[in-house]
């Protein structure tokens, strides 16, 4: 974003919230009726009614009834705009979603491999984004370990992760922020170390803190395992956080093959009041395609 359209945009979002009494905003935090859980949309899914400006994508948002935000990229926007934003959304009483707390290594081993560079790499990032989460007033950010290690025996690998999620855990216990482990399908990220529920489930429980969860992403899981509501039963107490896309084509639900309706009302009955992102795209191009992704939620909570 340029700086005087950037500057322009958090003079429209301040004037904004400013404008709508306070009373207003303890009502809007409600879930709208057609929505039971709390889904999260991202920056561009509703652009083409509400125009590139992001500001006014999140006022769309609300206004379509969605009560929190996600944003993968929060921590490489400017600090201006991370306030702007978080200013935005605490004056509509929205929730921020995840963002991704490190550097990510799609093709070599890093947390896997124990290498001590790699590990100060990251928990210095870590801290970096703590400050992120404290800014945006986030409680969640994404982590995945990046690479299998080819040298090292599985063992060895969970071993060197554990150790540095550990650390992680001790820089963020004392803020109450969560990072969400991200197991990731075969097909998209082909040698990743973290792929499973399972394999996240025994990680956080060595890792034993309430700062380290799992992210559990039904798209992912349903390539990489299927058995979805077993799986998230199973692992129902280390599970911090949720994503959703459809599979075949990660976009909204009911263009693939899951059963979101029976997956949500599995969550909704467990009692989860944490935020589920949208992280898929539109199956069609323009407004037409973004009412569908709305209408697809409503009916995907009708139970």
């Amino acid at each position: 974003m340029q700086r005087r359209n950037f500057i322009k945009n958090t003079a429209l979002a301040v004037a904004a919230t400013s404008a709508i009494p306070s009373r207003v905003f303890a009502s809007s935090s409600q879930k709208p009726d057609h929505f039971k859980l709390d889904f999260a949309p991202h920056e561009g899914m509703f652009k083409a009614h509400a125009s590139e400006n992001l500001f006014d994508q999140i006022r769309f948002m609300h206004q379509m009834g969605f009560r929190s935000y996600e944003d993968n990229e929060m921590r490489h926007r400017p600090i201006d705009e991370q306030k702007a934003i978080s200013s935005l959304m605490q004056g509509l009483n929205m929730r921020m979603g995840v963002f991704v707390a490190h550097k990510i290594y799609w093709d070599k081993p890093n947390l896997a491999s124990g290498d001590k560079t790699y590990r100060l790499e990251f928990l210095d990032d870590i801290k970096n984004s703590i400050e992120v989460a404290k800014r945006i007033n986030a409680k969640w950010m994404t982590v995945v370990p990046g690479h299998v290690d080819l040298r090292l025996d599985d063992d060895y690998q969970t071993a060197n992760v554990i150790e540095s999620l550990k650390q992680a855990s001790s820089l963020l216990e004392p803020h109450g922020i969560v990072m969400v482990l991200e197991p990731l399908n075969f097909r998209d990220h082909p040698g990743l170390f973290l792929s499973e529920s399972p394999q996240a489930y025994q990680i956080c429980k060595a890792v034993d803190s309430p700062s380290c969860k799992i992210l559990f992403d039904i798209y992912h899981q349903q390539i990489q395992e299927g058995n979805l509501i077993p799986n998230i039963e199973a692992t129902w107490d280390e599970i911090g956080y949720f994503q959703i896309g459809d599979n075949p084509g990660r976009n909204e639900p009911s263009t693939g093959e899951i059963n979101y309706k029976n997956v949500f009302k599995h969550i909704y009955d467990k009692g989860y009041k944490g935020i589920l992102g949208m992280e898929h795209g539109n199956s069609i191009d323009g407004k037409k395609g973004e009412l569908s992704v709305i209408e697809a939620y409503k009916n995907a909570s009708n139970f």
